[in-house]
C-alpha cells in the first residue's frame, strides 16, 4: 500500500511505486519452518519424481524391448495421464471420506501395484494398464500433498511448493543416470526402477510420523453442499496456463532421449542419461525459485521462467552438437523449474478455502496435458521426426504466456488475491514432534 496521506491523489511516481510493490511478495513472518508434514510432503514428491523421470528414460528402451512403434509407446504416457484423470475425478470424494492421510495411503498402494506390474510386464497389454494404475496413485498423492503443503505453509506456499519440487527434481535427477548405469553394466532398466520400493517405504515412514489430528493432513474438503459453486474465471485461466506448462515438461522429459539419439547421435545409455540435463536444470531452478518466492510474486517469477524455457529451446532445436544440446536442455530445465510449483500456487491463491477442489481440477488438466502432448509428439515423430515434433514446446510457451497475461488482468480486476499482495491467513496447526 502507498504511504501517502488519505485523500491525496496518486501521482505518477506513486503509481510506479505501487506497480513495483505489486510484483514483490509481502514480507510476512511465520510458517517458514520445516517439520514432519514438510518431510512427508517432500518425500512423496521425490518418490513420484523418481518414477516420472525414470519413466521418460526407459520409454525408448521399452519400445525396443517390446518391438512397438512410437505411437504404441505413446499409449504408456496416455495411460499414465488417464490414471491422473481418474484420480482427478475421484479426489474430492476420496479425501472427503478418508481425509488426506487416508488418501495418501491409498495412493501409495496404487503406485506400488502399478510399478510391480510394469516391472514384470512382457507386452503393452500389461505395461499400459500398469501405467494407468501407477498414474492414478501418483496423481492422487500429489492431489493431497500440494494442498496440504499450501495450507500448512501459508502464506509462503509458493516458496515451499518450489522447494519441495526442487527436492523432487534432485532425486529425479538420479533416475535417468541410474537407468544409464544399469545399461552400461549390461543390465536392463528394471534395477533402476526397483528404487521405487525404497522410496515408497520412506514415504510410509514419514507419513506415520505426522501426529494425528494435524490440520493439513487429517482434514478434507467441506461437507457436500458447502461452498458449492463454480470456480472463478481466473482459476480456469491459470489452469490453461498450467496445462501448457505441463505439456512442455512432459514432452521434454519423455522425448529428449530420442531427440539426442536422432540429432546428436548419442548411444542409448548416453541419451538416457542426457535427460538428466533437463532434470538438473529443474532441480537447480526450483532451489533458486524457492528463495526468490519469499521476495517476489509467483506471477512475475513465472513470466521469467517461460522466457528462460524459450531461450533454452532456441539453443537446443537447431543444434546437432551433443554439448550444445545438453547445455540448452539445462537452460530449458531451469525455465521448466518454475512452471508447475508457481502455477499451482497461483491457482490455489485464486480460490482461497477451496484448495482440494482446485487440486482436483488441476489434476484433470495436468493429466490431460501430460498424456496428450507426449502422445501427439510421438505421433508427429513417427510421421516426420522427433525434431519437428519438438515444435510443440514454443507453441505451448505462447499458450502459457497468453493465459498468464489474461489471468493477471482478471486477478487485478478481482482484487489481486493470486498476486501475492493479499496473502491468506496462516492456519493454526498443532505442534509436531520437531517443533
Amino acid at each position: 500500500m502507498s504511504s501517502r496521506p488519505p485523500g491525496e491523489n496518486a501521482g505518477p511516481v506513486d503509481d510506479q511505486v505501487d506497480d513495483r510493490a505489486r510484483d514483490r511478495a509481502p514480507d510476512v513472518s511465520g510458517a517458514a519452518r520445516r517439520d514432519v508434514v514438510t518431510v512427508a510432503g517432500y518425500t512423496a514428491m521425490a518418490m513420484w519424481a523418481w518414477f516420472l523421470y525414470g519413466f521418460g528414460a526407459i520409454l525408448p528402451l521399452l519400445r525396443e524391448e517390446q518391438g512397438t512403434t512410437r505411437t504404441v509407446l505413446g499409449l504408456h504416457s496416455l495411460a499414465l495421464a488417464a490414471g491422473g484423470l481418474v484420480a482427478g475425478f475421484a479426489n474430492v470424494t476420496v479425501v472427503r471420506r478418508l481425509q488426506r492421510r487416508g488418501a495418501l495411503r491409498l495412493a501409495g498402494s496404487l503406485v506400488a501395484v502399478g510399478v510391480v506390474a510394469l516391472l514384470i510386464a512382457p507386452a503393452p497389454a500389461l505395461s499400459v494398464p500398469a501405467c494407468l494404475v501407477a498414474g492414478a496413485g501418483g496423481s492422487m498423492m500429489l492431489n493431497s500433498v500440494a494442498p496440504a503443503l499450501a495450507e500448512h505453509h501459508a502464506p509462503r506456499s509458493a516458496a515451499f511448493l518450489s522447494e519441495g519440487n526442487a527436492v523432487a527434481a534432485g532425486v529425479g535427477l538420479v533416475a535417468p543416470l541410474a537407468v544409464g548405469a544399469a545399461l552400461s553394466l549390461g543390465w536392463s532398466w528394471r534395477p533402476a526402477m526397483l528404487v521405487m520400493g525404497v522410496l515408497l517405504v520412506a514415504f510410509a515412514v514419514a507419513l506415520r510420523r505426522v501426529p494425528a489430528r494435524t490440520t493439513a493432513v487429517d482434514t478434507g474438503p467441506p461437507p457436500r453442499g458447502t461452498r458449492d459453486g463454480r470456480l472463478p474465471a481466473v482459476f480456469w485461466t491459470y489452469l490453461v496456463m498450467l496445462m501448457a506448462c505441463i505439456a512442455m515438461e512432459f514432452c521434454c522429459t519423455a522425448w529428449s532421449a530420442d531427440l539426442l539419439r536422432q540429432r546428436a547421435g548419442l548411444p542409448e545409455a548416453g541419451a538416457s542419461a542426457g535427460v538428466t540435463a533437463v532434470v538438473a536444470g529443474m532441480a537447480v531452478g526450483r532451489l533458486v525459485i524457492g528463495r526468490l518466492a519469499h521476495r517476489y510474486s509467483p506471477r512475475l517469477l513465472l513470466a521469467y521462467a517461460l522466457a528462460l524455457s524459450l531461450a533454452g529451446w532456441l539453443v537446443v532445436w537447431p543444434s546437432t552438437r551433443p554439448a550444445v544440446m545438453l547445455a540448452g536442455l539445462v537452460v530449458v530445465g531451469l525455465g521448466l523449474a518454475g512452471h508447475y510449483p508457481l502455477g499451482v500456487a497461483l491457482s490455489f491463491a485464486s480460490v482461497p478455502g477451496r484448495t482440494d477442489a482446485a487440486s482436483s481440477r488441476n489434476s484433470l488438466g495436468i493429466s490431460a496435458a501430460s498424456g496428450v502432448a507426449p502422445f501427439a509428439l510421438g505421433t508427429v515423430a513417427d510421421a516426420t521426426s522427433t525434431h519437428l515434433g519438438f515444435l510443440v514446446v514454443p507453441a505451448m510457451i505462447i499458450v502459457a504466456s497468453t493465459a498468464l497475461i489474461v489471468a493477471v488482468r482478471l486477478d487485478d480486476r478481482a482484487g489481486g488475491s493470486a498476486s501475492g499482495r493479499t496473502p491468506p491467513a496462516e492456519p493454526r496447526l498443532p505442534p509436531g514432534p520437531t517443533g
